[in-house]
């Protein structure tokens, strides 16, 4: 599959049913079978997943993922009963600045699987369900770079991204006339200030599992605040 833009697809569910046919790798044809919802669906109607990923680096071509956390959720609620948690041998070596970041050593991934082992079992989680990232160039990019390293196969899915989300709404703030008389720049849109602007609490950060619970909590008190229960998917998802 070649890499494409974000905003080539206007038809995700066409896409998947056309990956379905073109995917050669079984654990992915029936990710792509499971398929997704209609553009025109509330989000009330929608069952989520959140997922985060920590990882060697931040380069998807050279990087590898090491830890995977996803928790089900809809706008209501957070199955945290129903969240899932991995730790990945990666393919690159650990660097001693990302262990600094996120804490994962040597040790933690002793006897851990790689990619491959848990892969069918994360497809099985994600399928038929919306994807909740903040900042997708981690989750979805890895993703498709490392199965491409490893199957010679990538992978896409639509995501909704709470990062993006709240950099279009600092964009618009810092617009607004008022704001521009003052100099008022936009604030950060990190996941743990972004989670501030909401009065969420504050949790530790770069832990995958912690992470995934923070970006639906997240999208949660976005929805509430600026969109509805009956907002079209379309609209957020990219």
């Amino acid at each position: 599959m070649r890499h494409i833009r974000d905003k080539e697809i206007l038809n995700w569910s066409a896409f998947l049913q056309l990956q379905t046919q073109k995917s050669k790798d079984l654990r992915l044809q029936n990710f792509y079978k499971s398929g997704t919802y209609q553009d025109d669906t509330p989000l009330s109607e929608i069952d989520f997943v959140a997922l985060d990923f920590e990882t060697t680096g931040l380069d998807s071509a050279q990087n590898s993922i090491i830890s995977i956390g996803l928790v089900p959720f809809n706008l209501q609620r957070i199955f945290c009963g129903k969240a899932k948690q991995w730790y990945i041998n990666p393919q690159d070596n650990l660097q001693e600045n990302s262990i600094i970041i996120h804490g994962i050593t040597h040790s933690d991934l002793k006897h851990a699987p790689d990619l491959l082992r848990v892969l069918e079992q994360l497809l099985d989680e994600l399928a038929g369900k919306v994807v909740v990232v903040h900042y997708r160039r981690i989750e979805r990019d890895f993703l498709d770079r490392n199965l491409r390293a490893l199957i010679n196969e990538g992978i896409l899915f639509p995501v909704i991204d709470t990062m993006q989300i709240e950099a279009k709404l600092q964009r618009t703030r810092s617009h607004k006339f008022l704001n521009w008389l003052k100099g008022r720049r936009s604030e950060s849109i990190r996941l743990a200030n972004s989670r501030l602007r909401y009065n969420l609490p504050a949790y530790p950060p770069h832990d995958a599992l912690t992470d995934a619970i923070a970006t639906a909590e997240l999208f949660q008190a976005q929805v509430k605040h600026h969109f509805t229960a009956d907002t079209k998917i379309a609209k957020l998802w990219v």
